[in-house]
Parts: C-alpha cells; structure tokens; sequence
C-alpha cells in the first residue's frame, strides 16, 4: 500500500515508518525541515518537505504519492502552543483534506484524542464509547468532520500519550513538573495509551472499517490514583491531594472494547506497566 504520512517527523511519525515499512507498504513522509529529510530515509521513508498551510505545494506532493491512504499525524506542540494545535487542526486538516480529494485519495486515518468527549454525553461516568459526542465546536470535533467528509475515514482517538519521547517520559515536560511539585492530584479522569501501543493500533488500523475508535489502555483512573504511582517511578516527591478547581473538567475515562474487537490489544494493558519504575 501507498502511504502519504503527513508528520512523518513527530514522536508517532518517527516510529510509524519502521512499522509500515516492515509491514510492506511504501511510505512518503512530510517534514517542514530539509535537515530533517535524511533521517526519514534512514528509517525507511521517501521524505517530502512541504508545510500544511501551503495548499499548492500540499496538493502537488500529495498528487506525485499518488497513495492509496492519507495518514494524518500532524500535531503542533513543540513549543507548548495549544492555539497553534488547534489552528492546525482546523486550517491543516482542511487543507489536507482537499489536497486528497484533488489527488483521488478516498481514504485518510487521522490522530484524534480520547479526552474531548462532551461533558454530559450519554453514559455519564462510565467510559466514553465512540458514538459518544465529541465538544461541539472544538477544533478536534472540526477535525473529525473534515475528515470525515472523505469517502473513508478512520479516526483513532488516541489516550494520553506516554512513553519514550513523550512528555511523560523522564526528563521531559510532565516529568520536569511532578518532581518540582507542580502537579497536584485531582479527581480528574485519564485513560493513557503508551505510544507502542498508539503505533500498533495504527498500522492495524489499515485493515479496520471506517469509523472512530479509542486507542487507550484498559484502566482510566483519576489523577490521584496514578499520579502518586508515576511520581514514585520518578523518584518524586508525592504530589499534593487537590480538589477539582471550579469550573474545571472531570475528565472521562474512554471505552477500548470496539478497538480489542478487531483483535488489536495493547502491549500496555495498565499504565502501571508502561510508567517509568525506579
């Protein structure tokens, strides 16, 4: 299968290119940076530089792929910036979109996330199920539409990404702000995906039927279950035991059962398995 993967160099992007490649199918990969080129090769890719926001230039590399799936992992996070996501979100998936439609594409996969189920959506308390409603109105419910409105479409809302190169992994962001003190732990819901799993889902996810599906692990759990557990690994100090702040979200855990039953099952079943361990 042809591959157009739009993100070919984020944290997902860098490890789904080995896994395509070994899977046979043949992968061009985006990057906005020339530098960045030779490394996407190394792992397997052709590598394109094109930026979302340039529709002619998006358009013609999508055209000369030819492919048979639009694989859609763009993210814009590097420097924190949620705005810049959500803008991408919109605006680069919109463009992206076209750029498909215009080449003949009629399928794109497309990175979602678990956590943006509307507050009150059927069910309450219990874990989000796919025909749940996401935010109306949210960039990612604009996002999903947009997608959606190709012939085929696959969305995988992928949990709260952990592991390597994550911003959970040690070092990094999440990790800096537990050991300083700076997360408390609240009664807010989180179902975490480790990006292993996140990646084995969605090469699987070739092969699966159009529709949405949670890629989470198998235990949503409020912050002041895990976070103590996280911090520990970390050699952390313990985190402070918090309310909710007014007017902040529960968070809801989501549903892996529609996603376990295509067969894929994550290597990381809890996020007590996957969290750093001291």
């Amino acid at each position: 299968m042809r591959i157009f993967l739009a993100g070919g160099s984020g944290v997902i992007g860098r490890r789904l290119i080995p896994a395509l490649v070994a899977g046979g199918h043949q992968v061009t990969a985006t990057t906005r940076r020339a530098n960045i080129l030779p490394e996407l090769e190394a792992l397997g890719a052709t590598g394109t530089v094109v930026d979302v926001y340039d529709k002619q230039g998006l358009t013609a590399a999508v055209a000369a792929t030819a492919p048979d799936v639009v694989l859609h992992e763009l993210t814009d996070l590097s420097d924190y910036n949620t705005d810049a996501n959500a803008r991408l979100r919109r605006e680069g998936t919109a463009n992206l979109v076209a750029a498909a439609k215009a080449a003949g594409v009629d399928r794109m996969i497309v990175q979602s996330i678990a956590w943006a189920y509307a507050d009150g959506a059927a069910g309450g308390d219990s874990p989000a199920v796919e025909d749940d409603a996401i935010t109306p109105g949210s960039a990612v419910d604009v996002m999903e539409q947009l997608v959606s409105s190709m012939p085929h479409a696959t969305i995988l809302r992928y949990g709260m990404l952990y592991g390597p190169d994550t911003w959970y992994a040690p070092g990094a962001r999440m990790a800096e702000a537990v050991a300083a003190g700076l997360v408390p732990a609240t009664p807010a819901v989180t179902s975490f995906a480790h990006i292993e799993d996140v990646v084995s889902a969605t090469v699987a996810a070739l092969g699966w039927a159009d529709g949405a599906y949670n890629i989470v692990d198998d235990e949503p759990a409020a912050a002041t279950a895990w976070l103590p557990f996280y911090a520990q690994g970390l050699g952390a100090p313990a985190p402070a035991i918090a309310a909710l702040p007014e007017g902040a979200p529960a968070g809801r855990g989501a549903s892996n059962a529609k996603a376990r039953a295509t067969g894929w099952a994550p290597a990381y079943p809890t996020w007590r398995e996957g969290f750093p361990r001291q």
